[in-house]
């Protein structure tokens, strides 16, 4: 039975930068988000369009995708040109954390958890398609995601998992016993436990009504957010059956072909059993292809590769 309740818009906030991929929500209320011109802002008073206002806190020198907040105000930012990164929101400083592995260059970092011994866990989306071409991983379903690992002192992150599709968002589970994958090729989640008999082993969490983009987790108690930047679409479902040369075709043509967002957009929360608690829908909306979300008070914050702002909804009820 599809729960789905109206995901209800209450204003757009305009931030003169295209494209804040992730938002992230700080302890003070304000959002963090990263820019299609590298720069990472800080957004405050979200609630009240009149007065909220962007802070330029670093510039990358790339473009920063999924952000995670550090318990000392770092953040760990993933560059999809530069690879992993500390950034220092006090003094701008950027340092790489992580820029190769095993030999190859670290291209189209996706998203990343930190863990509280220091221990940082990320995505790579693609190997084949950079940012610029991701519809064409989407199209072609290389399978070629992956989930790594960087331990502290560590300047090379090693390989955890392997052929996942279009690999994105991470959260971690609140014991801290797994980790949450969104696969965004797949309209999934995967789970990875990292404590147990199971270590490193992989498995279906949660289908989804769409395409999972970034993850959010709302404190160590609360769910995992969900967004969802595109619904499922049938017919690339079927192409995905398809052999590889014909997948490899029409991801050449997919690329160079205009490409306009849908216009359903949804978030979805789920808890630690894959449960889904909420799922909010809205059909002909006005900001598409919503990449991130993230709780702050009464209100949901949408970011998006598309748009050049954030939107702000009303939050739901907990249930």
């Amino acid at each position: 039975m599809d729960r789905s309740t109206a995901l209800v818009p209450l204003h757009y906030v305009p931030l003169r930068a295209h494209g804040p991929e992730d938002v992230v929500a700080d302890p003070h209320g304000r959002v963090l988000t990263g820019v299609a011109d590298g720069r990472i802002l800080r957004v405050h008073h979200l609630g009240d369009p009149l007065t909220a206002r962007a802070e330029v806190l670093a510039e990358t020198g790339g473009r920063p995708l999924g952000l995670e907040l550090l318990p000392d105000g770092d953040l760990v930012v993933c560059d999809a040109e530069r690879g992993l990164l500390r950034v220092s929101p006090h003094d701008g400083t950027v340092r790489v954390l992580a820029d190769a592995v095993a030999g190859e260059r670290l291209r189209f970092c996706s998203n990343a958890v930190a863990l509280p011994d220091g221990t940082v866990y990320f995505t790579v989306s693609s190997r084949r398609h950079p940012l610029a071409r991701w519809i064409g991983d989407i199209v072609e379903h290389t399978g070629s995601g992956r989930l790594l690992r960087l331990a502290p002192g560590d300047r090379e992150p090693e390989v955890l998992l392997e052929g996942l599709q279009f690999a994105n968002g991470l959260a971690l589970s609140a014991d801290g016993s797994f980790l949450v994958i969104a696969e965004t090729g797949s309209c999934r989640l995967t789970r990875c436990w990292l404590t147990g008999p199971r270590a490193g082993h992989a498995e279906p969490f949660a289908d989804l009504p769409g395409m999972p983009d970034n993850l959010w987790r709302e404190g160590p108690d609360g769910p995992v957010w969900v967004a969802l930047a595109g619904p499922r679409v049938p017919p690339l479902d079927l192409l995905h059956r398809t052999p590889p040369a014909v997948r490899r075709a029409a991801a050449r043509a997919a690329v160079h072909a205009p490409y306009r967002p849908s216009g359903t957009v949804g978030v979805v929360a789920v808890d630690d059993r894959g449960r889904t608690v909420h799922h909010l829908t809205r059909r002909r909306s006005g900001f598409r292809m919503v990449t991130s979300v993230c709780a702050v008070g009464d209100h949901l914050v949408l970011g998006s590769l598309w748009e050049a702002g954030v939107a702000v909804c009303a939050r739901p009820a907990a249930r």
